[in-house]
This record gives C-alpha cells, structure tokens and sequence, in this order.
C-alpha cells in the first residue's frame, strides 16, 4: 500500500484515515444516532490492524466524547497511530454550540487531555468563523506548533481566499474539505489551488455521509434515529435522494466486476484526484472497516473512471 507525504509536512499518510464523527455518540446537535463505545473501540482497533496510519477526529463530535474514545483506543493499541483533531467550536453547560476561533488555547489543552497524547499531529481549524478572527486563529495555531503542542498545522472548509489570508501569517499544510460524486465544489478552484501550493487535502464525507455506500435506502433512511442529523440533510430528501441513490447504484455495478462495494468505488474515485492526499472514511464496526478497507489498495481502471465522470457529467445539475 503507497503511502503519501501531506503537503510539505513530515506525515505520510495511508490513502484512508479512521473518520471519528459518527463515534462521538448521540445527544448532541449533528449526531449520528446511538453508538456503542466498545464498538467504536473494536472499529478504531481493526483500522489500525489493517495498517490504517491516521485518525481524524474534532472536539465538536459528541461534545468531546469522540476524542474520550480515540484516546483509549489508541492508548490499548500497540501500534500508535497519527492523531488529527480540530478547534474552533465550543459548547458550554447547556451543551449548546457557538463557533469561534478566540478560545483556541484552553481547546487544545482539553483536547490533549481528553486524546491522552502530549502532542497532536494535525491541529486543524474547523470552520473559518468567526471570519474577521481568522488571523488570530491561525497565529495561534502557528504559536501552538513552535511551542511544540502540535506537530502540524491545517484548516477545514476554508475559501482560497481564506486559506491566502492564513499564508500571510504562516505556511497551510493541509486543507480538509468536502468532496465526493454527489459534492463536488471544491473541483473547480480549491483543488487547483492546494495542488499547486503544495498543501495536503484529506477529503470528508467520501461516501456522502452513507449515501453511496450501496447499503443506503429510502426505507433506511425514513428509519434513521431521530437524533440523526442526516435526516433534515437536503441530500437525504427527495428530489436529491433518489438521484443520489442511482448514483450509488451505478457506482455498485462497477463495484461488482472487482468484487467491491460502491462505497469503495465512491472513496476510490475520490482518490483519482492528484490534489487528495487521502480520505477520511468513518467506521462505526470493525465489520464497517473491513467493508471499506479495499479502498485504501483499489485504483480505478483509467476507462472506468471516465465512465464514472461522464455519468455524473450528464446528471442533471
């Protein structure tokens, strides 16, 4: 399995990373439902067995559970694997959520708490809000790496115009950004942009938040938790829905003359672009894991891979 250096950095990373959102658990705003720990435990375990490398996760996911979960996982684990985490978003005793990029410092030193490590890897900003707070955000992201708290830094869901404002202050190395058949915004400028600046891109949401998994269907999808953000999501409504479960369906057929799954061919495709460093797949099942590991070795056949493209091309808009 090749591995790839992210941006300029001292990371080289698998093609897909253990995605730790839906782990946080439920009882929170952006929820996944109901989630057993030793499950996500077990799930965390089986990626790293199979040579999974790193971990994203955010303090936001499960209101600091997830990162709770990562860091017994990985602390029971024999092999150590690079530990991502985001700020930028907090919450208080009611558990409601504001962003804001002015309390960074007391975020990384819960999130280091709660993670068990002494230094993180990849600090990210999660969301570029409050805007007009950006540059004093990201200085002290860079304060936070010369004094040894994390080892590198990056942002999320930034603009290119956001992300230039940053490089004035200090060099980006990564930028994680939504990107799959069914979102691809970020193809037209972001992408190119990261590329030749040489900043690393580990992509979100590969699958779509399940959608194109192959496992997905309307039935399963009027049956989700009620506590289960995907269900107010515009994709997982019609006239999105049935569009993006052909897409999963077409995707299934080039799926079965390897012996994959759509969701494989979905993270696959995903990786064809020479602007992605790697994927962040979440798992929330070591029987998840196994499902997608495939993705991390897979590469999409040159025909078939324009055959994809001219699909989505001709869908409508």
């Amino acid at each position: 399995m090749r591995i790839s250096q992210l941006g300029t950095s001292d990371l080289w990373l698998t093609p897909i990373g253990f995605g730790a959102w839906a782990i946080g658990g439920d009882k929170w705003a952006m929820s996944w439902g109901p989630q057993d720990d030793n499950e996500s435990i077990a799930a965390i375990h089986k990626a790293i067995d199979l040579g999974v490398n790193w971990i994203d996760t955010a303090a936001i996911y499960g209101l600091g559970h997830s990162e709770e979960i990562v860091g017994r996982a990985v602390k029971e684990s024999h092999v150590k694997p690079f530990i991502f985490t985001k700020c930028g978003m907090v919450w208080d005793e009611k558990r409601e959520i504001k962003r804001t990029l002015l309390e960074i410092r007391r975020e990384v030193e819960d999130s280091l708490r709660r993670l068990q490590v002494e230094r993180i890897d990849l600090y990210q900003i999660h969301w570029p809000v409050e805007d007009r707070d950006i540059e004093e955000g990201w200085s002290t992201l860079a304060d936070l790496k010369r004094e040894g708290k994390v080892r590198q830094i990056g942002v999320s869901n930034f603009s290119v115009s956001q992300m230039k404002r940053c490089m004035d202050i200090a060099p980006i190395i990564s930028l994680q950004p939504p990107y799959s058949m069914i979102n691809r915004s970020a193809e037209p400028e972001i992408l190119p942009f990261c590329l030749e600046h040489l900043i690393g891109v580990i992509n979100y949401a590969p699958m779509h938040s399940g959608l194109l998994t192959g496992a997905m269907t309307k039935e399963r999808v009027a049956a989700l938790p009620l506590d289960d953000f995907r269900r107010n999501a515009k994709n997982y409504q019609e006239p999105l829905l049935s569009r993006n479960l052909a897409i999963a369906d077409f995707i299934g057929k080039i799926g079965a003359r390897h012996g994959v799954s759509a969701g494989v061919i979905a993270i696959a495709w995903t990786l064809c672009n020479p602007a992605i460093t790697g994927a962040i797949v979440g798992g929330r099942s070591p029987q998840q894991v196994e499902g997608i590991w495939p993705a991390a070795k897979f590469r999409l056949p040159p025909e078939e891979l324009q055959e994809i493209n001219d699909y989505l091309n001709a869908l409508p808009a």
